[in-house]
Order: structure tokens, then sequence, then C-alpha cells
């Protein structure tokens, strides 16, 4: 009996759809580190849309130490260089298609290379910030203009946000979730109701909150359905002399302004471990000494990364 002639395929041989499904496995530090190289087929299988709906750099953070001038950073050349060429290539290879940008709030990025990423992903959708120190007013409002799709955003708080809310409304029509990670005051609160009103979900996860800025977000934000208010250190603040006092719960008042929304996410017991390190950071979470990742969750399910 002869045995058959057997004919073995090469990698560069694959079907187009297999390789695709193949990388779908790989990381974004894998799937940038030379693989489109190897051969034109590889190239079109790694340009593959379905690889690139998200681009979640949550897992870079910049080598930086603290310094008394602005940005009030330096970030080694080093770790600058890592975070370009990663987020250079991927924007290469993604050819426009990124419509979730995942940032770690740790990450300092430059102004130049926001506008960069910027211009190669115009069809985002949903941003989660880096850190503010050196990104410039011009640097942000030039990216929203860019990001005219943009619905949803996650952001470290900052002290003036009424410019980045202003430039938000007049360019992201279907904008519709905001996260504040950081302090949230009457300030932050009436800019939003200002340039924002028609925002249907709001998280303030693990912030500090006054309870009169609470009750002007639940009077004047009337589209609002889903607010998460969990973890959050609620601080009222009665008329002097009398000190302002923690609330250990919500009273009626609250409830009831807040029965009309869809939903209404909130935790204040003491023995959870999220409430207590709120309280123990005093409303100013410091994420870098907690367990890696988990600054990324909310209990807004469309929120949690």
């Amino acid at each position: 009996m002869e045995e058959s002639d057997h004919v073995a395929r090469r990698w560069e041989d694959l079907d187009i759809d297999i390789l695709v499904k193949i990388f779908q496995s790989f990381d974004i530090v894998e799937l940038t580190s030379g693989i489109a190289t190897v051969c034109t087929s590889w190239r079109m299988a790694c340009c593959d849309p379905l690889l690139w709906r998200t681009l979640d750099l949550s897992m870079m953070k910049s080598n930086f130490i603290k310094i008394p001038l602005e940005p009030y950073v330096y970030v080694d050349a080093r770790s600058d260089k890592t975070l370009n060429h990663l987020l250079k290539t991927s924007l290469s290879l993604s050819q426009g298609n990124i419509m979730t940008l995942i940032f770690h709030f740790n990450l300092y990025v430059s102004d130049d290379l926001l506008t960069y990423t910027a211009e190669r992903c115009p069809r985002l959708r949903r941003l989660v910030m880096p850190a503010w120190n050196r990104i410039k007013k011009t640097g942000i409002c030039k990216a929203i203009r860019i990001w005219q799709d943009l619905e949803s955003l996650t952001m470290p708080s900052i002290a003036n946000p009424a410019y980045l809310l202003e430039e938000i409304a007049n360019n992201c029509k279907n904008f519709s979730e905001l996260k504040v990670m950081g302090p949230f005051d009457n300030f932050f609160a009436a800019t939003i109701i200002t340039y924002l009103p028609k925002v249907r979900v709001l998280s303030l996860r693990c912030s500090m909150l006054v309870k009169d800025t609470l009750i002007s977000i639940l009077d004047e934000l009337r589209n609002l359905e889903v607010l998460n208010i969990s973890h959050c250190l609620l601080i009222e603040i009665p008329p002097p002399p009398a000190p302002r006092r923690i609330m250990r719960e919500l009273d009626q008042c609250i409830l009831d302004k807040a029965s009309r929304l869809r939903e209404f996410l909130t935790c204040m017991k003491d023995s959870c471990i999220m409430c207590q390190r709120t309280r123990n950071d005093e409303g100013l979470m410091r994420w870098y000494k907690y367990e890696e990742g988990v600054w990324k969750a909310d209990e807004v399910s469309s929120l949690s990364l």
C-alpha cells in the first residue's frame, strides 16, 4: 500500500479568519510585538477590526516622581518611549476602528500623544482618561472635537471641569454616561447641570459627596436614569456654628427624590471594605494602595471595565 503524499500547510497560508481567532487570545503587548511584520496575511489578520474594538492600556502605568512645579510629575524617558511605541503601533494596526480606549489613572500621557491618538481613532465612543497632569486644555478640547461619537467618559476629577464639559456638550451629541473618580463638589455638580443636563448615567462611587450637592443632582438632572453613589463619603454641612457630620444612612428626603430613577446604587455599610477605604482616605481614594485593578470596578455594569 503506497503512502499518500502529505503536504504541510505553511502558517502564512492559514485562513485569515483562523488567524484572527488565534490573535484574539493575544494581549496588547503580544499583538504589537512584531507579528504583523511576519507576512502579508498575518498583517491583514492583525488589522482586523475584531481585534481593535477596544484598546485596553489599563495595565500600563508611568514610572514617575512628583515634582513641585507643573506638571508636578517627571516621567522617566524609558516609560514614555514604551508607551509611545505600544500606542502608536496599536493605532497603526487598528486603522481607525477603536471604539473604546482605556488608560490607567496613573498613566501620564503627553498632550501631543493624546492629539495623535484622537486623530487616529475618530470613531471613539468610550474613553477612560489617563492622569491630567501633562494634558493641556487645548489638547483635550481638540481631542473632544474629533471624538464626536463619544458616549461615555470616565475621568479623574479636575479643578475646572467647565471647559471640558462644554466641549463635550458642543460636539458629542450622543453623550450619556459620566464617571468621576475623585472629589466631586458643588461646582462640579453645577457644571454638569449646566452643560450636560441630558446625561443619563452618573457614577460618583468612592468619592466625597456633600448632601446638598446630591440633592442638586437629583433635582436638576431630570433625564438622569442611573446614579451610583456606592461607598461615597456623604457629608452634611449644617448652618454654622454646627460642625459638618458624616451621614451613616440616607434620609427620607433623598430617597424620595431618588425614587424616580431607574437605578439608585448605594452602599454605606460599616462592614463594607470599600466604604471603609473611602472613609480612611477621607473621600479621596488612593487607589495605588489597593489591589491592582480594583479601581476599574463599578456597580453600573456599563461602566465596569
